[in-house]
């Protein structure tokens, strides 16, 4: 069993609960003030309130600690956004009374930091359209030492029941509990599948197609061999799934329209580890380790393939047949 008294880790499971509570309250409330930012994804205030309040909570434990965050607050102050800006300091608000404007967009712009040698990332919501469309959607914050993800904690809202909490500490596997039982200290190690047929691998898919490539995919299931019915799913939420065993491979490949596309940290750091403590593995398409050494984006890296460990090779293989 990890520590969970251990500061850092204590810090990420609050703070990931909290957060995770913030953005499913306001789903349920409302997600029709969604815009779109310059890369055409979807904004929301749940975006904006998560990153504040997990921000408030890190400059709380740890005052010097540095944040590489998804979001900046740029389209809160500008004009016509107050709108926009109070309905943001109200839903931090109802976990920090004190929370005024100006302090939340503070907080969100303290993610705006460049990576240390010691440094956390976050998404504040991993899966943005999912979330806006009532499905899976994940809060993800990992800290990052050296190069190396050594906490990951993933916030899935719509996972499970009650939604689910995961944490994956280096060297102490990766552990589950739903967002409800939390205060019961109610933690189950999970682990990968133990499926090694190619045959029977079950391909977890996005329903977002923006960033890989359909058509491929489609190629490699059957270069691999999989008669499995995918499973559909959005955000690192897929990464909890298959680290507990309900799936094989993740894929993220290349969309022809943005063939030079270079993943962001903090979109695989909590669920790489999440899943390797689980015995599963990740890399990139040609089988390099991801690398997180190298500052907001993975440039050493192309693409994603993560799998239960079993099924990397044969994966790896199916790759380079179809040329991806």
């Amino acid at each position: 069993m990890f520590n969970i008294n251990n500061p850092e880790i204590k810090f990420a499971l609050d703070s990931v609960r909290e957060a995770a509570q913030l953005v499913q309250t306001v789903q349920k409330e409302s997600t029709k003030n969604a815009l779109t930012k310059g890369d055409k994804s979807p904004v929301t205030v749940a975006d904006f309130a998560s990153q504040a309040l997990v921000s408030y909570h890190l400059l709380q434990a740890f005052p010097d600690a540095v944040l590489v965050g998804e979001e900046a607050s740029d389209v809160l102050k500008a004009e016509g956004a107050e709108n926009l800006l109070a309905q943001v300091t109200g839903y931090v608000a109802r976990f920090v009374p004190e929370t005024e404007p100006a302090t939340v967009c503070e907080w969100i712009d303290r993610g705006a930091a460049d990576p240390a040698k010691r440094f956390w990332t976050l998404d504040p919501i991993d899966g943005t359209k999912g979330f806006i469309r009532g499905d899976q959607y994940a809060v993800a914050l990992a800290l990052i030492d050296d190069g190396q993800v050594q906490i990951g904690v993933l916030g899935c809202p719509n996972l499970g029941a009650s939604g689910t909490l995961t944490v994956a500490v280096r060297g102490e596997g990766t552990w589950l509990t739903s967002i409800a039982d939390f205060e019961k200290n109610d933690w189950k190690r999970i682990q990968v599948s133990p499926r090694a047929k190619p045959n029977e691998a079950r391909l977890m898919r996005s329903f977002e197609s923006g960033h890989t490539d359909v058509s491929k995919i489609d190629e490699f299931a059957s270069a691999l061999g999989s008669t499995a019915e995918p499973i559909r799913m959005d955000s690192q939420a897929k990464y909890a799934v298959l680290a507990a065993g309900e799936g094989e491979i993740i894929l993220r490949l290349l969309s022809p329209k943005m063939p030079n596309y270079q993943e962001k940290i903090w979109d695989q750091a909590a669920g790489s580890l999440v899943l390797e403590e689980a015995g599963g593995k990740i890399s990139d398409l040609y089988g390099k380790a991801l690398d997180f050494s190298v500052g907001r984006k993975l440039i050493n890296n192309r693409g994603v393939l993560a799998t239960n460990g079993l099924l990397h090779d044969a994966a790896l293989k199916a790759l380079e047949k179809i040329g991806a």
